[in-house]
């Protein structure tokens, strides 16, 4: 039998049922899912350190499990140094096996490291996608707080096959996700 992460079996046998009921969905094919998570990183102060970049891809690989690659400029902006193709920033996208144990980190290890906090917050994009602003890398426990260059934050997307915000936000929650108690 091959390896199924614990939140992935969680969806299968806890969050589909609980969608399905309080949506009142008759298929388990009407029930949203998870479809990625995109971990991305701006990095403006790399046009003056080349190193930025590098150091930034190793921390964001170990914290994710898979390499990240560098986003380029796509335009010159002389007010900012900047040249088209000149790496700005950094991404990783997570689908499967290794989104379900990222995100299962990132709920039971890193967010309680986080310090004073309370939850996160409430902020979809209408079509049930959420997005988690990082300010600092150092909450995973991957990275190594001495031989941190520069402390970076970092943008978490989950993007979802729901239609609207309300599916998305009870998806993420039934995962798991410790958003502050919100009033509609």
């Amino acid at each position: 039998m091959s390896y199924i992460p614990s939140l992935q079996k969680k969806y299968k046998e806890e969050v589909v049922p609980a969608l399905m009921k309080e949506f009142g969905y008759k298929s388990v094919m009407q029930v949203p899912k998870l479809q990625k998570i995109v971990v991305n990183q701006g990095l403006g102060d790399a046009i003056a350190d080349k190193k930025l970049i590098d150091i930034s891809i190793t921390e964001v690989s170990n914290i994710t499990g898979q390499k990240a690659v560098s986003t380029m400029s796509k335009k010159d902006i002389s007010n900012f140094k900047l040249r088209k193709d000149m790496p700005i920033g950094l991404k990783v996208t997570l689908r499967r096996d290794r989104m379900y144990e990222f995100l299962d980190r990132l709920i039971s290890v890193s967010l309680p490291r986080i310090r004073d906090f309370k939850g996160v917050n409430y902020k979809f994009d209408g079509r049930g996608n959420y997005t988690l602003g990082v300010t600092e890398q150092i909450i995973f426990p991957e990275i190594d707080i001495d031989k941190v260059h520069k402390i970076k934050g970092m943008e978490v997307c989950f993007v979802t096959t729901a239609v609207s915000d309300e599916e998305g936000y009870a998806l993420l929650r039934e995962f798991g996700l410790p958003f502050k108690n919100i009033k509609r």
